[in-house]
């Protein structure tokens, strides 16, 4: 109720609070981004066509709407022999306790440039991730070149449309079989990803600069209770600037 301005990391985190009730002016999104220095595309591994298309994801968090649901189904399908001999998977990072990888390649979790490098030997990033409000994960990978496979779900897709191949569960290996064939298609539109670090940090400045200059309009127009102490005080500072 004091705050200025109030920014959220994704329209969809934004929406639910205005649902909810929150105070609809002054409401901000600024999309998150990754350091540029350190995930960027400089020596990402391009799939030839011919080898196995390597697929990769990563998470710290051990929660199952991580994704695990379509991980788990992923890893079913390189038992099959159709899929064995035509893809591989990765995941960097924890996983659930008693969860456990038949097919797939696990390995602990990495940080910095360890783990762009590790992102960059594969060609494909997949991320299941439930009502994920933003996740740095996919952010990283898309700025490593990176086509992204992911749900809409959360704020997700605000920051994988046009920048990767939207699945659900039901149609993962139709998708599938379309990012084998579109490869190329997918990886060529990674060079104009937007997001990273310095755009983010450029935005939080502008928002401040502009509230800066407009400091004594936002105190006027704000919501205030009058019968708290803080309240008595910013009441008492409206009048005078009135």
């Amino acid at each position: 109720k004091i705050a200025d301005y109030t920014i959220f990391v994704s329209n969809w985190l934004k929406n639910l609070y205005t649902v909810q009730g929150i105070n609809r002016k002054n409401n901000y999104v600024i999309l998150a981004g990754a350091n540029n220095k350190i995930f960027n595309s400089e020596g990402k591994s391009v799939w030839d066509g011919s080898s196995k298309l390597k697929i990769v994801t990563h998470h710290w968090g051990a929660n199952w709407n991580k994704g695990f649901e379509i991980y788990q189904k992923l890893d079913d399908l390189l038992g099959i022999d159709m899929w064995k001999n035509k893809i591989s998977f990765t995941y960097i990072g924890n996983i659930p306790k008693k969860f456990q990888f038949k097919n797939s390649k696990h390995i602990s979790p990495m940080s910095g440039l360890e783990l762009a490098k590790e992102i960059k030997k594969h060609h494909i990033y997949i991320t299941g991730s439930l009502n994920e409000p933003s996740g740095n994960h996919h952010v990283e990978a898309s700025q490593c070149g990176l086509p992204v496979m992911y749900i809409n779900s959360g704020g997700v897709k605000e920051y994988c449309n046009n920048f990767g191949i939207e699945y659900e569960i039901f149609n993962f290996e139709q998708v599938l079989l379309d990012v084998l064939s579109n490869y190329e298609k997918y990886s060529n539109r990674m060079s104009k990803y937007p997001f990273n670090s310095d755009l983010m940090s450029e935005d939080f400045l502008n928002l401040f600069t502009e509230m800066i200059k407009n400091k004594k309009t936002i105190l006027l127009e704000r919501d205030i209770d009058k019968g708290s102490v803080i309240g008595k005080k910013i009441y008492k500072l409206k009048q005078i600037l009135k």
